[in-house]
């Protein structure tokens, strides 16, 4: 499949993101002119009453921050606290703040949403205006103690205490900002802590290492049915993504000995049953945030991958002092 216009122009340089760079001077001063109008208060934030963790990355599109806040909420929930979770709810039909539930049509509530509901057990709201959501989600579960918001570093309308920026082995692609470049944010924006997603950390510290585990799937049709990685031996496979980075996920198969023949779909692409039409195959394999858009016409010989996120009790022991801390700030 012909590669994305952001694997030919923003991993690497091009004559088309040489041109583009004038305009991302233009994003930096704007970048730069909103940061200082909520530093200073001309633009409000928000602050809510319990400790907000921000989990983002500097990059358009996905690096792993899905299984990441899967892997903190369930670490927080393990630890004594109560923890929400807050996204934006990208290509919901969502107008105002609202609830998502594991039972919510995901055209409703967005893929990524629906799949946190299902998989963290946690309270989870969505909406455009972040704050918003965080407030109604706080309303209607005042035993929340702590909020995660996903993919929410550059919303600044509400306030973080804690930022924590992923990376893929992409890094920064080009080092060019939007419409150039992959970055949403200069290089030097400094965050408190640094995630290296399946990768070496090459951030300052603190920085760790996120690996992606996992060799068993679950029918799409019928979730409750596992599958073992044996069942696919010398099966024909055919693979889709419609994730940020598919080769992460291809790679993924790759490694756990599976031969398949790879289909690339845009992120967040809203699957029809036509897409997945392949005559030779015997199983289809795809990621989660895949699985929960195709379940209404999933067919016996689907199959997703479950993952865990896997990462130094370090990481985890620093989240706790940092919240501890805010206690005697």
């Amino acid at each position: 499949m012909e590669a994305s216009f952001p694997e030919k122009h923003w991993y690497r340089l091009s004559p088309l993101s040489l041109a583009l760079w004038p305009a991302s001077l233009l994003f930096r001063l704007v970048l730069a002119l909103r940061r200082l109008a909520y530093r200073i208060g001309v633009l409000p934030s928000v602050t809510l009453p319990v400790p907000v963790i921000v989990v983002g990355n500097l990059v358009v599109g996905g690096t792993g921050k899905t299984p990441l806040v899967l892997c903190l909420a369930a670490m927080l929930k393990k630890r004594g606290r109560k923890p929400g979770i807050v996204s934006r709810g990208y290509r919901s039909d969502a107008v105002k703040p609202m609830a998502v539930a594991a039972g919510s049509p995901v055209d409703l509530v967005g893929d990524e949403p629906l799949l946190l509901a299902r998989a963290s057990g946690c309270p989870v709201w969505i909406g455009r205006d972040r704050a918003a959501a965080a407030l109604g989600l706080l309303a209607a579960h005042p035993e929340c103690d702590v909020l995660i918001l996903d993919d929410g570093m550059q919303h600044y309308r509400l306030a973080r205490d804690i930022e924590i920026a992923v990376e893929d082995e992409r890094g920064i692609g080009n080092g060019f900002l939007i419409p150039a470049g992959p970055l949403r944010e200069p290089v030097s924006r400094q965050v408190d802590i640094w995630v290296a997603n399946t990768t070496p950390c090459t951030r300052r510290d603190p920085c760790f290492r996120m690996d992606l585990r996992g060799d068993h799937f679950r029918c799409v049709a019928a979730p409750r049915e596992l599958v073992a990685l044996e069942a696919f031996a010398r099966k024909k496979l055919h693979a889709v993504a419609g994730i940020g980075n598919p080769k992460r996920f291809f790679d993924q198969l790759a490694g756990l000995g599976l031969a398949s023949v790879n289909h690339v779909f845009p992120d967040h692409h809203a699957y029809s049953a036509s897409d997945l039409e392949f005559g030779d195959c015997e199983a289809l394999l795809m990621t989660e945030k895949d699985a929960v858009k195709c379940e209404a016409f999933a067919r016996g010989h689907w199959y997703a991958l479950q993952v865990e996120a896997e990462l130094a009790s370090a990481f985890f022991d620093l989240i706790l002092a940092k919240l501890n801390g805010l206690k005697t700030a």
